[in-house]
């Protein structure tokens, strides 16, 4: 894909699924923006890979549930590299329980971070792409918004809350040259999935057709269609990207 002198903004951009899109993004010419929640070692790690690629990239800390930062994010990018062309929203975290054992605070929590931080992105960019007459955003789901997992209803609800977001904002933008999709990974080789239990795994990869995890480089690479000018004429679209486990 050829993203030279477009610049692209990734939350969660450090580690896992975004820094993999970072790198896809900057591979194709790219500049690179991306925000972490705190390892900022390996925010470096991720500035380091994509100067490495001949992108230029800025890194910054921010709490996207938090509309103030979330507006001095997208300040600092755009006062950096002059537009934004390109939004990936990743950032998310997880809260499991069973719901009767789920607590209001971690149900607010992933809520909070998963689906207010994707509103408040949209939102703080949208303005900057509807300018432009162009952009592209792609939204992180997952394969639970789809069929659903026990232990997850808060992570579930937010992801299936940026499968109907990405659906409205789509129609709000797509005259103006702005297209909105989604991609909903399976389970994916991630930091994420690492913490799971050895028969957790086990019983998810046995629900792969493919009979694998995926690499978080599968994703990138969906993402990076979407967000490519190939990818012009689709929008308001969820693509899973999970080895088939959500037929």
């Amino acid at each position: 894909m050829d993203f030279k002198g477009r610049t692209a903004l990734v939350t969660g951009g450090s580690r896992g699924l975004g820094r993999a899109v970072c790198l896809e993004l900057a591979r194709g010419g790219a500049n690179v923006a991306f925000c972490y929640a705190g390892n900022e070692a390996a925010a470096r790690e991720t500035v380091r890979d994509v100067e490495a690629l001949g992108a230029k990239a800025l890194s910054l800390r921010c709490d996207v549930s938090d509309a103030a930062q979330v507006d001095a994010l997208v300040k600092a990018a755009v006062e950096a590299f002059g537009r934004i062309d390109i939004l990936v929203n990743n950032a998310g975290i997880t809260r499991d329980n069973l719901l009767m054992r789920m607590s209001e605070a971690d149900f607010d929590a992933v809520i909070s971070a998963n689906l207010k931080g994707a509103f408040l992105c949209m939102k703080a960019v949208s303005r900057h792409m509807l300018k432009q007459r162009y952009g592209r955003i792609v939204n992180l789901s997952s394969v639970v918004a789809l069929r659903g997992n026990a232990g997850q209803v808060n992570y579930a609800a937010s992801k299936a809350g940026i499968i109907g977001m990405t659906k409205s904002l789509a129609k709000e933008l797509a005259s103006r040259g702005v297209t909105v999709n989604a991609v909903a990974p399976g389970f994916i080789e991630t930091d994420m999935t690492a913490a799971l239990p050895e028969d957790a795994r086990a019983a998810a990869q046995g629900s792969i057709p493919m009979g694998r995890l995926g690499a978080p480089e599968d994703v990138a690479k969906a993402v990076g269609f979407l967000a490519s000018d190939e990818a012009a004429y689709i929008t308001g679209q969820v693509l899973a990207v999970d080895g088939g486990m959500s037929m």
